[in-house]
């Protein structure tokens, strides 16, 4: 696999920012942080709800493995804070996951990998991640309150 400098990056990230800045900064992130990755990450589109040190906050996850997820949000976290991420399942569990900021874009969002979760919480992830990949990502989570 080629790698692609960071200036490249930045120049790209320029040229396409005047169509859409969210998802430049998000795309931008993601190849950046795509050499570091181990799991398969899915692209998805599920609401949440994140408790950190800046409160409770709205987001919506736009994709999401094993590992970690992206979060676009315009709360305010900071890499290395240690978040509490809730999604409620097709079924009306809740799904509660916590994650550490790993690097982030504001105002657009941040990246989150998963810390300390139990056997239970892993394996709910797992089914999620199942149930996504064989729907191609459609599935919605409900917004939390």
């Amino acid at each position: 696999m080629q790698r692609k400098s960071f200036r490249f990056l930045m120049a790209r990230a320029r040229i396409d920012a005047a169509s859409s800045p969210r998802a430049t900064g998000q795309l931008l992130a993601s190849q950046l942080m795509s050499e570091r990755r181990n799991e398969k990450r899915l692209e998805v589109c599920l609401d949440a709800v994140w408790d950190g040190n800046s409160g409770n906050h709205p987001a919506r996850i736009t994709d999401l493995s094993e590992g970690g997820c992206y979060i676009d949000s315009l709360g305010e976290s900071h890499v290395g804070e240690v978040l509490n991420l809730k999604l409620q399942l097709q079924n009306g569990d809740w799904l509660e996951l916590s994650g550490a900021v790993a690097h982030q874009m504001p105002p657009m969002g941040f990246g989150v990998r998963f810390v300390n979760l139990t056997p239970e919480q892993l394996q709910n992830l797992r089914s999620l991640l199942e149930d996504l990949e064989g729907s191609g990502g459609t599935i919605s989570a409900i917004l939390s309150q």
